[in-house]
């Protein structure tokens, strides 16, 4: 999962941009990115670390223009903790191209060997975004047939992505000379929307993952960019949108509503804090159905994602609410950090429990998902430590079975901790004297209640439906054996440097 955004601005951009993946950060703290674009010149800075500790006064400095784009990311599939595949991306022809890049594409090994052979172009990582990159580059050639880009040529360029392309994308995209072009999958999997900032100088435009990164900047949330659209921003602020997709068709990952997105976000029409907290309605309905409500002193979320949801399922049902267990905030999260000894070390260091909160007591613990169990079973060996007699545990989410292949690091079967295992056989393993898990209807209907118009999901980990399909078995098999734990992640220097090209290069 990365967090994207793209900056159409009347002054410099630099410091708009960093404040924004402050606000994303959530998405990814593998590497952040910067690029800009003063003139006909692009500069960007990117390294390995959390966006305050990548970016200081020189590296800022290095970055002026009046336009950009910034990328948070953590490596997916497919790619590595390689510095060269930090985000943004840059090629220099057609047209010089900075490209930032959220999702997963399913088909990326195909692409690459079409663009080597007929496209002619060279990928030089091992990542699905730069991909993507040279197939949009090489698309704008064609649609430009040789001269410079005009509105028509962008949007024919995005619809031959759409019809070469497979998976999940939404892309924020730097084209020298002209402006911000930003663009979604047909299916919408991963989100993207569009903020805009009235100011004394002219009207600036904001494209982002989450609406938090807009309203936090200063601008107002206007529309999502909807499936399969593309939109585009001249130097001059000019706004234009295009559909460039034969069948569009909005099916959101339900993961953002469940735990990415932050509660304080509006994702295609829905308020993640208020679906986080239907969840816990609904999960609250399952758990009085399921166990005796007498035997339950307390409820107590693990933070922090699951907070809302502990709340209302505690309000739901008349039981005590209680913070039990403290979170550092300085810890990366657990679920994205690459190795299992790494993350189960860093659940210790992540949390800690008030002992006064679980001594003597029967404690229904809820989290937002159960993925690789390692931080569950961590949890209820520290609630024990802490003195609960009892620990039950409830996810708002239904047990997580299956690889996502649309930007989740979660691609193998085999590390996730409900597959084969009955509800039973999971409780046993993470420790747990009961557990419940949330129906995957009552999850979809708890974000279907908002906005009624999203009437389906993608939800492939919890039900194994792959919404591009393309996914075959021996595709889910060649992803499992080409997986590996990542190695050393290198030092703190970074990659700086400034580019200058004709605006209408051909």
């Amino acid at each position: 999962m990365c967090g994207i955004v793209g900056v159409i601005g009347r002054g410099p951009v630099n410091q708009l941009l960093y404040d924004s993946l402050l606000l994303l950060q959530h998405r990814g703290q593998d590497a952040a990115g910067i690029a800009t674009s003063q003139g006909n010149q692009f500069n960007m800075y990117k390294a390995h670390g959390l966006v305050r500790d990548v970016f200081r006064t020189r590296n800022m400095r290095a970055l002026p223009g009046t336009s950009g784009i910034g990328q948070v990311r953590y490596p997916t599939a497919g790619s590595s903790a390689s510095e060269e595949e930090a985000q943004p991306f840059y090629v220099n022809a057609p047209f010089g191209i900075m490209f930032a890049h959220n999702g997963n594409l399913t088909n990326w090994r195909e692409l690459r060997e079409s663009l080597y052979r007929v496209d002619r172009r060279h990928i030089n990582t091992n990542s699905d975004s730069e991909v993507l990159l040279n197939v949009l580059a090489h698309e704008l050639q064609s649609a430009a047939n040789g001269v410079s880009l005009d509105d028509d040529a962008m949007f024919r360029a995005v619809a031959a992505v759409h019809k070469r392309v497979r998976g999940a994308y939404a892309v924020v995209a730097q084209i020298s000379g002209y402006g911000l072009l930003a663009f979604r999958d047909p299916n919408g999997i991963r989100p993207l929307c569009i903020g805009r900032q009235e100011t004394e100088e002219g009207v600036e435009w904001m494209v982002a993952s989450e609406s938090v990164a807009l309203e936090g900047s200063g601008f107002a949330f206007v529309r999502d960019v909807e499936p399969g659209e593309a939109v585009f921003i001249d130097l001059d602020g000019r706004f234009v949108s295009r559909q460039c997709a034969e069948n569009p068709q909005l099916v959101p990952c339900i993961f953002e509503y469940v735990y990415f997105a932050r509660p304080d976000s509006l994702i295609d029409g829905v308020s993640v804090y208020d679906a986080r907290l239907r969840m816990g309605e609904y999960l609250a309905d399952k758990v009085a159905r399921n166990m005796r409500l007498g035997d339950i002193d307390v409820v107590m979320p693990i933070p922090d994602s699951s907070r809302p949801a502990a709340m209302q399922l505690a309000a739901r049902l008349n039981l005590d609410y209680r913070e039990g267990l403290i979170k550092n905030r300085y810890v990366g999260r657990t679920f994205i950090m690459p190795g299992q000894a790494v993350r189960r070390k860093s659940v210790r260091q992540k949390l800690n429990a008030i002992g006064m909160e679980f001594k003597g007591k029967n404690v229904l613990l809820v989290d937002d998902s159960i993925v690789r169990g390692t931080t569950s079973r961590e949890i209820v060996d520290m609630a024990r430590a802490a003195g609960a007699n009892k620990v039950y545990f409830a996810s708002a989410a239904p047990p997580v079975r299956f690889p996502n292949v649309y930007g989740i690091d979660m691609p193998t079967q085999s590390e996730l901790i409900a597959t084969g295992r009955s509800d039973e056989e999971i409780a046993r393993a993470i420790g747990a004297d009961n557990l419940v898990y949330q129906d995957l209807q009552d999850m979809q209907q708890a974000v279907r209640d908002i906005n009624p118009k999203l009437s389906r999901f993608e939800a492939s980990c919890f039900d194994g439906e792959y919404v591009t399909g393309d996914i075959t078995a021996e595709y889910l098999a060649r992803l499992g054996q080409s997986r590996g734990e990542p190695g050393d992640e290198g030092g703190a220097s970074g990659l700086q440097f400034n580019m200058g090209y004709a605006a209408n290069d051909a």
